[in-house]
């Protein structure tokens, strides 16, 4: 079986449920958001999974290709209405396996965590000021670390319980190599399935220090997708980054 480092671990054990899983996530902010920064160039989504956010994206006429390592998710997108009008290229994101440049690149809902070391984050960063034109962007969506969560490096989380089911959430914390090593189990009348995960998290500044050694520079950053200012108190942002 395929290890946590290899790019369509994630994708491939969580297509068949990711849409359903993440069901109450609107896109909507997100992609006007976006949209505001593509113009009429080129725009890349790495990660682009089911299609969450590139199919509206190009639903207003936006030119938006992908990059997943996972053909199951890329199957998915496929399924949905003009689903089959988005090119994607299947590989690893880090590497940005694509030709030309593109006006805006992105990468949403913390997905440049399961980059799984400082150097594959660094090298994504790197990649994607590669493909960037001039006065392009490249967005990222992360959380801010709360390592308040976790006590003793653990966390148990019953996430849902009805009549006939519950999800539990366990999650294991690095504080060294900074990943968190999570299983989401869901007991059920189908019995028992499990759905891993593994991130390693990078603090605001961190980022910001992965960028600068690609050549690029802060440019905006928020609390979230609203555009609400980014305090020491918030625990997302949403980060724009240009050529230095």
């Amino acid at each position: 079986m395929a290890g946590f480092d290899d790019p369509a671990f994630y994708g491939d054990r969580w297509a068949a449920v990711y849409d359903d899983h993440h069901g109450q996530m609107d896109p909507g902010r997100a992609v006007e958001f976006l949209a505001g920064l593509a113009g009429g160039g080129r725009v890349l989504e790495l990660a682009v999974g089911t299609g969450r956010v590139a199919l509206p994206l190009a639903a207003r006429g936006i030119s938006v290709e992908g990059v997943d390592a996972s053909a199951a998710m890329v199957e998915r997108l496929r399924a949905k209405p003009g689903g089959e009008s988005v090119p994607v290229t299947i590989g690893d994101m880090a590497e940005v396996p694509v030709s030309g440049s593109f006006r805006l690149v992105y990468l949403v809902f913390n997905t440049l965590f399961g980059l799984l070391s400082q150097e594959r984050q660094a090298e994504c960063f790197s990649n994607a000021a590669r493909v960037l034109e001039p006065e392009g962007a490249f967005v990222i969506e992360c959380f801010v670390p709360d390592l308040a969560r976790f006590d003793h490096d653990q966390r148990v989380q019953a996430r849902s319980v009805t009549v006939d089911s519950a999800v539990i959430e366990v999650s294991r914390h690095d504080r060294v190599r900074q990943l968190v090593t999570t299983q989401m189990i869901t007991l059920d009348g189908h019995g028992m399935q499990l759905r891993p995960v593994v991130i390693r998290y990078s603090w605001p500044a961190e980022l910001d220090l992965m960028a600068g050694q690609a050549g690029l520079r802060l440019a905006e950053r928020y609390a979230d997708w609203d555009r609400r200012p980014f305090t020491s108190a918030s625990s997302s942002h949403v980060s724009v980054y240009q050529r230095a």
